[in-house]
């Protein structure tokens, strides 16, 4: 497999997130949208970094399942209840990102939705991979 991020010059530089991904190999992989949601069922922290953490592992651990990495991601939509508590929280959340998926940013895009479908959680994240 291979993944080519693509970050033309002519458009504003991108912080956290790649323009195009450009991925060929014999695996398509769909995501379903994670929160915080603990082993449970239950929505797992109180702040949008603490549920954004557990969101991402969940997200993680889904991939791995199906035998990718987080190299492997194409794409992550994230929703979030309160776009600019995320905008306010970017650095950590940034930093998060890259603790737990390294620095091969897929084509992200951040939507800010009225609720998610637990009233408690803050932010979920979905996505497609790509794998050999």
């Amino acid at each position: 497999m291979t993944v080519e991020r693509v970050n033309p010059s002519r458009l504003a530089p991108p912080a956290g997130f790649s323009h195009a991904v450009v991925a060929s190999g014999s695996r398509v992989v769909f995501l379903a949208g994670q929160t915080a949601l603990d082993g449970d069922g239950k929505v797992a922290g109180a702040t949008l970094p603490e549920q954004f953490e557990r969101a991402l592992a969940n997200l993680l651990a889904a991939l791995a399942a199906a035998g990718g990495t987080p190299s492997d991601l194409a794409r992550v939509t994230v929703y979030a209840t309160d776009v600019e508590d995320y905008r306010a929280h970017a650095p950590r959340l940034g930093a998060i990102w890259r603790e737990a998926a390294g620095r091969d940013y897929p084509a992200m895009a951040v939507v800010q939705v009225v609720r998610l479908w637990d009233a408690q959680a803050l932010v979920e994240l979905d996505g497609f991979a790509v794998l050999p």
